[in-house]
């Protein structure tokens, strides 16, 4: 059977699946949906009920990292897995600590104004140490930890445009630009009909 992946097109999770997918050139069958009406099927293959989901001959992949490792250990054309270990240490670091201050942020009427502060001096730490680490890249070339934190540094950078633009992070907000207006952003970023199911 050709994969399924379930995919929300603004999800920033489900954008790095696809970055991953779209890299490697594995077929899948890209089934868009809406998570306030989530179809039958979907629900059925999804343990967590979230997006991404893929689902292959082998069972169901229900976590975004996964799904990437799942497509580039069949072909990995960019190297994207030859990253040093730090590679991997930011990555959690991303979905962890940061991931928790941007929903803080994000989602700041749903916090104490303290915690809301507290989230967004986490996540300027964050910033400031990507600033230290990035030349073109992370490392030395494009890696799995460019295309796993690039979709959530966007996230974190529209919430208020004006002040991400404002901060000294220059080479930040030179790499998220080449990433919005990259080929590959465009094209895993397409509006897709949504799918109903059949």
């Amino acid at each position: 059977m050709t994969p399924i992946l379930y995919s929300f097109r603004r999800c920033p999770y489900a954008m790095r699946a696809r970055l991953a997918i779209a890299v490697t050139g594995v077929a899948v069958e890209w089934r868009e949906i809406l998570l306030r009406d989530k179809p039958a099927a979907f629900l059925a293959a999804s343990p967590s009920g979230t997006v991404p989901c893929l689902v292959t001959d082998q069972g169901v992949i229900d976590e975004s990292l996964d799904i990437m490792l799942w497509a580039l250990r069949q072909n990995d054309p960019e190297g994207w897995l030859d990253m040093p270990d730090e590679g991997w240490d930011w990555i959690a670091r991303a979905d962890g600590p940061f991931k928790r201050s941007l929903d803080r942020v994000k989602y700041a009427v749903r916090h104490e104004a303290t915690e809301v502060a507290a989230a967004r001096a986490e996540a300027v730490r964050f910033f400031d140490d990507l600033e230290a680490q990035l030349g073109d890249w992370m490392f030395a070339r494009a890696s799995l930890a460019d295309y796993a934190l690039l979709p959530f540094v966007r996230q974190f950078a529209h919430i208020d445009t004006a002040w991400f633009a404002a901060q000294p992070w220059p080479r930040v907000q030179a790499w998220l630009a080449r990433f919005e207006t990259s080929d590959r952003f465009g094209a895993i970023m397409e509006k897709r009909a949504v799918w109903v199911g059949a």
